[in-house]
């Protein structure tokens, strides 16, 4: 008898941790409190053509970046009325968007207020990329915004997921890092996403709606006085990684939206 009630016990004591165990698992997440994500894009991994060396003096791992000093902002020719106009260049990268996961309650046909979107890429990730593809997510109605904070979580509760046609542009930088520039008014502050627990910062340009399953292409005209391929030609005045990709024309591969053409002009003295 001794032995059969010492045994009930302790299976008690055992369902009693597993629940515990359950229920600070699925416990609402404070944002504010969370840890931030580090973040390096200048690392051999995440970058392709601005890959940190010891001359060029990228900003170190985690350190917040100044977007708008070179050579992260570019001026150039605007396509409708030929003045001067300045774009970001957050490096070359693949045409596949990485997932971002938004979650709706049952029923419900807006995000769950205050959850921070999911992503589960950082730069230097495999699969990752500044433009997402949108996921919706469909979860209980009684459930708590920021209780789930990690994209296996979502594929491990087994609720519904439908991929939109929806695009977002939104590169993942380090905390307190700058990129001031944008159109139609929208803000320049940093934006938060969850990832894997921690908190992600990135900056949003939704100045256009971006729709489809791959990253969009705009052309882009760069002008040469010598031919690319030839001594001195193309983009050599770039390190001779990012005169690899440009030569190459390496397949998926794009500088943000745009597609490079090349386009020789005369040197005048």
């Amino acid at each position: 008898m001794n032995i059969r009630i010492a045994l009930l016990v302790i299976g008690s004591l055992m369902a009693g941790a597993s629940s515990t165990v359950r229920a600070d698992a699925m416990k609402s997440l404070d944002p504010d409190q969370a840890p931030i994500a580090a973040v390096d894009r200048f690392s051999d991994k995440a970058a392709n053509i601005q890959v940190r060396t010891p001359d060029n003096h990228l900003p170190g791992p985690n350190e917040p970046v100044d977007f708008d000093t070179g050579p992260f902002i570019t001026q150039g020719l605007s396509p409708s009325t030929g003045k001067p106009v300045r774009y970001y260049n957050f490096d070359v990268q693949g045409t596949t968007p990485a997932p971002v996961y938004v979650l709706y309650r049952e029923g419900e046909d807006k995000p769950i207020a205050g959850q921070l979107d999911i992503i589960d890429t950082l730069p230097g990730d495999k699969g990752y990329n500044d433009f997402r593809q949108v996921w919706k997510v469909s979860v209980p109605k009684d459930y708590v915004a920021n209780t789930i904070t990690d994209a296996s979580a979502l594929s491990q509760a087994g609720y519904k997921m439908e991929k939109t046609d929806t695009l977002r542009n939104m590169p993942v930088v380090p905390d307190k890092s700058i990129a001031r520039e944008r159109l139609n008014g929208e803000s320049a502050g940093l934006q938060r996403a969850w990832y894997r627990g921690q908190v992600a910062k990135y900056f949003s340009f939704n100045e256009a709606p971006l729709i489809g399953t791959s990253v969009p292409l705009s052309p882009i005209y760069v002008g040469f006085n010598i031919n690319p391929g030839q001594p001195n030609g193309g983009l050599a005045w770039l390190p001779h990684r990012a005169q690899h990709f440009a030569d190459s024309q390496r397949p998926g591969y794009v500088a943000r939206r745009y597609r490079v053409f090349p386009v020789v002009v005369e040197r005048r003295l």
